[in-house]
């Protein structure tokens, strides 16, 4: 059994969601992963809070469940984790959508990276 620390764990995470200029969200199953949620509510806060940085909030869902739930409240996904992305970045219904907001986010000028592949590796 792994012996994880609690406190280690949010530290490294909270580390990287702070020092990101993007956070692409996988929202797929049957409810939005508890830290995914919280991952998603402390990117949009920063996002509020620095304006002037350079960010792209992008939630990804290829869930049928989700999927048939399209044009209804939240459109299948958790209401605060899709007010939060439809307020301060893009849902994507497809890994290619996903691609092309962060894309447009570069190409307006809310991300500075250079040319990357499916997984994110930066070239």
């Amino acid at each position: 059994m792994l012996d994880l620390d609690p406190r280690e764990v949010f530290a490294t995470d909270a580390a990287g969601v702070r020092s990101a200029d993007a956070l692409v969200a996988w929202l797929d199953g049957p409810m939005v992963d508890d830290g995914t949620a919280a991952e998603i509510g402390m990117f949009a806060q920063m996002i509020e809070q620095e304006p002037g940085r350079r960010r792209a909030l992008i939630g990804v869902s290829t869930d049928l469940r989700a999927a048939r739930r399209r044009g209804t409240p939240g459109d299948g996904v958790n209401l605060f984790v899709h007010g939060a992305i439809a307020t301060y970045g893009t849902m994507c219904w497809s890994v290619d959508e996903a691609v092309e907001a962060l894309l447009a986010a570069r190409a307006a000028g809310r991300l500075v990276i250079g040319e990357f592949d499916f997984i994110g590796n930066s070239e």
